[in-house]
């Protein structure tokens, strides 16, 4: 299973419906949950709700700033062969506070997709169509350019 945990909710249509669209791609492949979470003023209060989704054997990415960037294709590859030793994935996309030191330090992959600073809802939806993607390179399907 792949697991999105998200700090606030999406309220604008067109994020929503670009959400969806990948999500329901993307359970063409794999089983697919999007966890909301209440955005915290508290980083530490957020990081007990959020640790409250994560499986005991759930590997762990955090979406950071500070984090390694990888291309499609080795995202891709990073998916294929971490599905080998966990059923789970879980993705982490914080408030825009960041993330508390507990769940970076909980994080096995720390992520970054760019040094810029990308509004919520729509990187919600550039990660969904990265994962997307990753499905249809490891699967050797016709998408990636």
């Amino acid at each position: 299973m792949i697991k999105i945990i998200c700090l606030g909710k999406l309220k604008e249509k067109y994020l929503v419906d670009l959400v969806s669209d990948y999500a329901n791609r993307i359970n063409k492949y794999h089983k697919l949950e999007i966890i909301e979470l209440k955005d915290e003023e508290d980083l530490e209060k957020e990081a007990s709700n959020i640790e409250k989704s994560i499986g005991v054997n759930d590997y762990v990415i955090t979406l950071e700033i500070e984090g390694n960037e990888l291309d499609s294709i080795s995202f891709a590859k990073l998916i294929d062969k971490t599905f080998i030793t966990h059923s789970t994935i879980t993705l982490i996309i914080g408030s825009s506070t960041g993330l508390s030191n507990r769940i970076k330090n909980r994080s096995n992959y720390k992520l970054s997709f760019s040094k810029l600073t990308f509004p919520h809802g729509l990187f919600r939806g550039i990660l969904l169509e990265q994962i997307y993607r990753a499905f249809k390179i490891n699967n050797n399907e016709h998408y990636h350019k």
